[in-house]
Parts: C-alpha cells; sequence; structure tokens
C-alpha cells in the first residue's frame, strides 16, 4: 500500500510528464509559426531549445531515472527563458502567448522536483 507522500508524488511526476508534453507541442508550434511568418529568431531558437528539454525531460521521468530532478532544474530554466521571450510577442501572436502559459505552467511542474537532483 503506498502511503499519501508517495502517491501525491506519483501525481506530481505524472502532472509534470503532462505539462512537458503540452510545452513540447506549443514551443514547436511556435517556432514553426515564428520561422513561416520569417521573423522573431530569437523567439524560434528558444522555443527549439524548450522543445528538446522537454522531451528529454519527459522521458527521464517517464523512465524514473535518478537524474530526473537535474532534468527538470534545467527545464525549468530554459521554460521560463522560453515564457519570457515570448511574452514579448504574446499580445500580437496567439501561438506565443499559448507558448508562454504552456511553459510557465512547465515551469511550474520542474521545479517542483528540480530540488530531488541525483549526487
Amino acid at each position: 500500500m503506498q502511503s499519501q507522500n508517495t502517491s501525491t508524488h506519483d501525481k506530481n511526476l505524472q502532472a509534470c510528464i503532462e505539462a512537458c508534453e503540452e510545452a513540447i507541442h506549443a514551443s514547436q508550434a511556435c517556432a514553426a509559426a515564428d520561422i513561416r511568418e520569417g521573423g522573431g529568431a530569437n523567439c524560434a531558437l528558444i522555443n527549439l531549445d524548450c522543445a528538446d528539454i522537454c522531451t528529454a525531460t519527459m522521458n527521464a521521468l517517464a523512465r524514473g531515472s535518478e537524474h530526473h530532478g537535474d532534468f527538470c532544474a534545467l527545464c525549468a530554466h530554459i521554460c521560463t527563458m522560453c515564457a519570457q521571450a515570448c511574452a514579448v510577442h504574446a499580445d500580437k501572436h496567439a501561438h506565443c502567448a499559448a507558448c508562454k502559459t504552456a511553459c510557465e505552467n512547465c515551469a511550474a511542474a520542474c521545479a517542483k522536483h528540480a530540488r530531488e537532483r541525483h549526487v
């Protein structure tokens, strides 16, 4: 029988996986739109970095890696940077607004596990 803390932790890990997946989709869509529109190269680049670290973090979480906290720490940082970049254009572009929100959510979810770093 699982303790309540273990159950809560498992739910938080699942929520983090889901937040990573949302950020992957939003940041890829935002990068693609930036590229198609011919502007926002800096935004597109951080979006691609964000999609990559979110993918790696989601995979580490899904396999129960003992290093998941390390992945989450970097993911929270990159998602925060991506959200800040998209915030500049969020009032003009729906894809930036969606990416900003998804990345903020992912950063918050990952921050809960960033302190679970492997030493």
